[in-house]
């Protein structure tokens, strides 16, 4: 029987909400094998960052080359990169290695509003990496931010910025609709056939810490697996909103809580 295996290449959130973290829990949750390359050390906890610690981009790069030289990866999902010389090393890495899916989740700022992504490193996620991406999965300010202008706010503003990221080189584009607003949360699925609309009921909690982390491992999952996109995306979606609307009934710090990876277990 062959593992599935998934990697993150990604930043360590020490408090476990997020990052590295959210995602090898989530890869458990789904029953994939997880692997890990961290790109950064953050000093964060429910209620903010306190600060970050680049690893080196050579160090990104052994990493990559020691689990790509062993483990048969099925699917990478690809978190905060922190700096242009990480972009650099990541984009190489895929080049040796050339993963069949790549799932990028372009990290700028964390739940608690603090910055994880150099001003600087913006332009090299917008033309190295994203044309490497099967799929990418901004948020809203995410999206806005990628095509510096301002926040979509209606449904053919959204299709239109999903449109224009797609012509970015990636595969497809799933912009999620948690920071919006109304009665559902609507994530759109941008790809060559067409646009697909996603709803889920809009859960009224504070603890959603980590959960663009998790979407995004989630759809790795399901792609190492073996799932195609759509699939993977609507086994993602439905997985998550349980997993938020299981997050209150953990009591985890003092202010943005994480959300229940494992709430099909317990």
């Amino acid at each position: 029987m062959t593992t599935p295996i998934a990697l993150t290449i990604a930043g360590s959130d020490s408090s476990g909400g997020a990052g590295i973290q959210a995602d090898l829990k989530t890869f458990a949750a789904f029953g994939v094998y997880g692997a890990s390359v961290i790109t950064a050390l953050t000093a964060q906890n429910t209620q903010g960052v306190r600060g970050i610690h680049t690893v080196p981009a050579e160090f990104v790069t052994a990493q990559i080359d020691a689990v790509f030289s062993d483990l048969a990866v099925g699917a990478v999902k690809i978190g905060m990169v922190a700096q242009p010389a990480s972009i650099d090393a990541i984009v190489a890495g895929l080049t040796r290695w050339a993963p069949k899916h790549v799932v990028l989740d372009p990290v700028m700022v964390a739940t608690s509003g603090d910055r994880l992504l150099a001003r600087e490193a913006i332009e090299a996620l917008r033309k190295k990496l994203i044309p490497r991406a099967s799929v990418i999965t901004p948020n809203l300010p995410e999206a806005a931010a990628l095509l510096d202008e301002p926040e979509a706010i209606s449904e053919a503003a959204v299709e239109n910025q999903g449109k224009r990221l797609l012509a970015m080189g990636c595969r497809a584009v799933l912009i999620k609709g948690g920071h919006g607003q109304g009665e559902e949360s609507i994530d759109y699925l941008f790809d060559g056939n067409g646009t697909l609309a996603l709803a889920a009921p809009r859960i009224a909690t504070a603890n959603t810490h980590g959960s663009g982390c998790s979407l995004s491992s989630a759809i790795a999952a399901g792609l190492a697996k073996g799932e195609d996109l759509e699939t993977a995306v609507r086994d993602a979606k439905a997985w998550i909103s349980a997993a938020i609307a299981a997050a209150d009934s953990f009591s985890v710090g003092h202010g943005h809580g994480p959300i229940h990876h494992f709430h099909r277990y317990y």
